[in-house]
């Protein structure tokens, strides 16, 4: 049974919110300064800070990965008033794989343009995604909901989270051909997000027109 104890899930998103902060923290540390002789010149700064580019690139897509994770976790359950124990070991299980993408950054920066750590890092993406699905699923679920929580707030959660896991799916399958250009392929999320959902009253519309 779903307890109805607010402050147990304030301490399960007061958590949340602390792991997906020290993640996105983390994610920094892999971008190193870099050694440059002082009697280099500018050319020589130039030159060590373009040799970080696939570093600097690895920390804009995992910084924008896990903050859009983060920002679907607090919509998910700021529509959620009540704790359900359900809950609790999928959250972890997201939580879990949002702290080891910082691993995953610093392997596929170091070996940017090859197959294996692209792939293994939009695998890694996947997995986020279905458990993220699973997750907020729960919190908009009867047994988490708030009272004012509707049935249509609860379709469009499910449908921003298949369309993560779509996107997901078109960098794990554009990282077998090109890796270094994988990110791109999350260009295509707000296009799943439009065709998965519509409101239903624009459907309507529609259909009546």
């Amino acid at each position: 049974m779903s307890q109805t104890t607010d402050h147990a899930l304030e301490r399960m998103v007061f958590f949340s919110d602390a792991v997906f902060a020290i993640a996105i923290t983390l994610l920094v540390i892999e971008v190193h300064v870099p050694e440059v002789p002082r009697a280099g010149g500018d050319r020589a700064y130039w030159i060590a800070l373009a040799h970080l580019i696939p570093n600097l690139v690895g920390y804009f897509v995992s910084f924008g990965v896990i903050g859009a994770f983060w920002m679907g976790h607090h919509r998910a359950f700021s529509l959620a008033s009540h704790y359900s124990p359900r809950v609790l070991a999928w959250n972890l299980l997201l939580l879990g794989s949002v702290a080891f993408m910082p691993f995953l950054t610093a392997f596929m920066a170091e070996y940017a343009g090859a197959r294996v750590p692209a792939s293994l890092y939009w695998l890694w993406m996947l997995v986020m995604a279905l458990l993220n699905l699973r997750v907020n699923t729960i919190a908009v679920g009867p047994e988490m909901r708030a009272a004012t929580t509707t049935d249509e707030d609860a379709r469009y959660i499910r449908a921003r989270g298949i369309a993560t896991i779509a996107a997901s799916l078109c960098a794990l399958a554009l990282a077998q051909v090109a890796p270094f250009f994988a990110p791109l392929a999350m260009i295509t999320l707000p296009l799943w997000r439009r065709m998965l959902y519509r409101p239903r009253r624009a459907v309507a519309d529609a259909a009546a027109a």
